[in-house]
């Protein structure tokens, strides 16, 4: 009787076309999931090598840090004008660092409370710029036709008619307050948008995806939802940026020509308030330099980031750095 022997078998070496146990155990959420934060991961890599954008980031966030503390660096006492700690228009001293308005409340803790409303209003406005600018250029771009016509038609006579203009006459019409700013601001800032999205819509639905995904049944929806925003919304995100800082100026604007709401601190209404105050006639330049550098800062910085997130998105602008 012969006994066999059995040689051991030797390892098989896995098959490459077969997807390992870690890529078939991830869901298509955590696949798209991962794919985002790489993709977030590359955008900050190529962001940083920008000095511009750096600095206008670290402008931005020590602005935004001094806005939400507000309230624990100075107090909400330091709005009132019958509790002001001060005499009229003091000259910046160890006590006030940048002097005293005409009631003697701080000129400092002034423009910490109005850097909230500048910066709320800037992003809220935007946001809203932004919004009416994205919908109205996808539903143009995708749809075409008449519809297209008209809706570009409007956006033409809105792009024509000065922004300024058409914010001052809104704000003169409604009722003065924080929120009639940002609707003034947002429904007159939208055409440049419009125009852009349009464009990069046209673009996008000539790729042979976007026709094999109506051959498979995608309705409109679908298509500008799942397929041209999100090839969009780097274009939109760099708008944002841009539009921000032309928000902050136009609410400035108004504040300056007393179209805001007078109970509200805002850097426009400090500039409005020295005005009124006779300080460029005194010569209390106190009372009128910082409201307006900070203006400027915060305008440059916002202007820095959306140039830089362009160049970023779109390589062939060929920002220098």
């Amino acid at each position: 009787m012969t006994t066999s022997m059995e040689k051991p078998s030797e390892p098989r070496e896995p098959d490459a076309r077969k997807p390992s146990g870690d890529v078939q155990a991830q869901s298509p959420r955590a696949l798209t999931r991962a794919r985002r934060r790489q993709a977030v991961a590359r955008f900050w890599r190529q962001y940083r090598t920008h000095r511009a954008g750096l600095v206008g980031l670290a402008v931005l966030a020590v602005i935004a840090l001094l806005a939400l503390t507000a309230p624990l660096l100075v107090g909400a006492d330091s709005q009132s004008v019958t509790n002001a700690p001060g005499g009229p228009l003091e000259e910046p001293s160890g006590e006030f660092p940048l002097g005293t308005d005409q009631f003697g409340r701080s000129l400092l803790a002034l423009m910490l409370w109005g850097t909230r409303v500048s910066l709320t209003v800037g992003l809220l406005a935007a946001f809203l710029s932004v919004a009416i600018g994205t919908l109205i250029g996808i539903t143009a771009g995708h749809f075409k036709g008449w519809y297209a016509t008209v809706i570009m038609r409007v956006t033409d006579w809105f792009l024509v008619m000065p922004t300024l203009v058409l914010a001052i006459a809104l704000a003169t019409v409604l009722s003065r307050s924080i929120w009639t700013t940002i609707l003034a601001i947002g429904v007159t800032t939208w055409p440049t948008t419009a125009r852009l999205v349009r464009a990069q819509t046209l673009s996008v639905e000539s790729r042979p995806y976007i026709e094999r995904s109506r051959a498979l049944g995608g309705g409109h929806g679908h298509i500008m939802s799942r397929h041209v925003l999100p090839n969009v919304m780097p274009l939109v995100l760099a708008q944002t940026t841009l539009v921000i800082s032309t928000a902050i100026l136009t609410e400035a604007t108004l504040a300056f020509l007393g179209l805001s709401d007078p109970t509200i601190v805002s850097w426009g209404g400090l500039l409005q308030d020295a005005r009124e105050a006779g300080a460029v006639s005194s010569g209390n330049w106190w009372y009128l330099a910082p409201p307006g550098l900070a203006i400027a800062v915060v305008a440059l910085a916002f202007t820095l980031c959306g140039r830089t997130i362009e160049s970023v998105l779109n390589p062939k602008l060929g920002v220098s750095r």
